[in-house]
């Protein structure tokens, strides 16, 4: 599935959609641990696009010191390195996002005061956590889940950072559970590590989640 073409305005948000603004935290801005590029032009267009949802949650990367996915806790690993652990592939990083931290902070310019719920994951010191709705086991659930099944949402916009790994595992998640799924492509940008954005587009497109601009929803 490609992005889809849709005229300006096509999509009004109603009360059976959800917008998931994905770790939007100062550790994946410019100037962070794991800076993710461009990453701080989104916000203005997030707070713009939030305010056409009534229904929002935000997730927050909330790792412990010493966590599992930092290079600094493999010895002779390296940043951006890939090992396995017992539960799979696991892409090495910089320490970021670490609870009580400034780093871990939501972005100053995240202004999205209407959002019912922030999520954190990644707290579990020997599990990574992309997903809003899984860790990286792909067993252990945030509660994500439930949560919006009871708040009977049927659609799930996710934006945020970075596309190619927790915007992307969330989208997949979301589109597993049953949920119609559509990624605001504008509204997020990558890391781009080791072909990662093309895999998680291809992932994306065979799944059915639905890819489009930010121009195609109301204002």
């Amino acid at each position: 599935m490609a992005a889809i073409q849709c005229r300006e305005g096509d999509i009004v948000p109603d009360s059976n959609t959800v917008l998931i603004v994905t770790d939007i935290q100062n550790d994946f801005l410019p100037g962070g641990a794991l800076a993710v590029a461009d990453g701080d032009a989104i916000v203005p267009l997030v707070n713009q696009l939030a305010r056409g949802f009534k229904n929002v949650v935000i997730t927050q990367d909330w790792h412990p010191a010493g966590h599992i996915s930092f290079a600094s806790s493999h010895a002779g690993r390296a940043p951006f390195e890939t090992i396995g652990l017992r539960y799979g592939p696991q892409v090495l990083w910089p320490d970021h996002c670490v609870q009580g931290t400034p780093g871990a902070a939501l972005a100053a310019g995240l202004d999205i005061p209407h959002a019912q719920l922030i999520l954190r994951k990644g707290y579990h010191a020997h599990t990574d956590s992309y997903s809003a709705f899984f860790e990286a086991d792909r067993k252990t659930p945030t509660g994500l889940t439930g949560y919006l099944f009871e708040r009977n949402i049927e659609h799930v916009f996710v934006v945020g950072l970075a596309l190619d790994f927790c915007v992307s595992w969330t989208a997949q998640d979301a589109r597993a559970h049953g949920f119609q799924t559509t990624v605001i492509e504008d509204a997020c940008r990558a890391i781009d590590t080791q072909d990662s954005l093309a895999e998680a587009i291809a992932v994306m497109n065979k799944v059915g989640i639905q890819r489009v601009q930010s121009v195609a929803l109301a204002r």
